[in-house]
């Protein structure tokens, strides 16, 4: 299917009102496309669409900004590793005076087989450091978010562990897949309301 986006890059002068969109993970080369950091998955997927290179290091992360449709939006992967992700987070939204409505975290969820996505507005951070970290440094649980499944460990191997490695071989089309559907929501998201969204993406 065709897409026609129109992008282009902003200088920090022109930015105004803007939307956000955080992925969650660790830094460095060792953790790359690890459970943990499909988040990183899909904003380097969305750089990459939307022609917003990431070429910004400073507020704890590495980020870019552009217009898509009109629509601005700033990119993000924090730098801080994963459980200090709110720091960065915050520093980004009170640096650009981004409202809380304009923020959307894509990250990893044990809770969903691998591969499916689900798209909420609030929700605790269950066991998640990452989303323990942002609920703690913006004081409140009433965020967009995109959660990603990868699963639960099995036969006795530790959640660590099992979130630092890699997807397995049979896993890698349905993780792929969800990148790319991911990083399709989070542009619906710059044209509509996340409320629509959700419903389009929850089926």
């Amino acid at each position: 299917m065709f897409r026609m986006i129109f992008s282009k890059r902003l200088n920090q002068e022109e930015v105004g009102k803007m939307k956000l969109i955080a992925g969650l993970g660790n830094p460095g080369k060792q953790y790359e496309h690890t459970r943990h950091n499909v988040g990183f998955d899909v904003v380097d997927e969305l750089s990459s669409q939307l022609a917003i290179p990431l070429n910004q290091s400073k507020l704890k992360g590495l980020y870019g900004m552009g217009s898509v449709n009109g629509e601005k939006v700033l990119l993000l992967k924090p730098l801080t590793y994963m459980n200090l992700s709110g720091e960065s987070i915050r520093a980004v939204m009170d640096y650009y005076k981004i409202e809380l409505d304009d923020l959307l975290v894509v990250y990893d969820d044990l809770d969903l087989p691998a591969g499916k996505i689900r798209l909420r507005q609030k929700g605790s951070p269950g066991g998640h450091n990452g989303i323990k970290s942002i609920v703690a440094h913006l004081g409140t649980q009433q965020f967009n978010r995109i959660r990603i499944g990868i699963d639960r460990p099995q036969g006795g191997m530790s959640v660590p562990d099992f979130v630092l490695g890699r997807f397995h071989q049979e896993e890698m089309p349905f993780i792929e897949q969800a990148v790319k559907k991911s990083a399709e929501a989070c542009e619906a998201w710059l044209k509509k309301p996340f409320l629509q969204v959700m419903n389009d993406y929850n089926q």
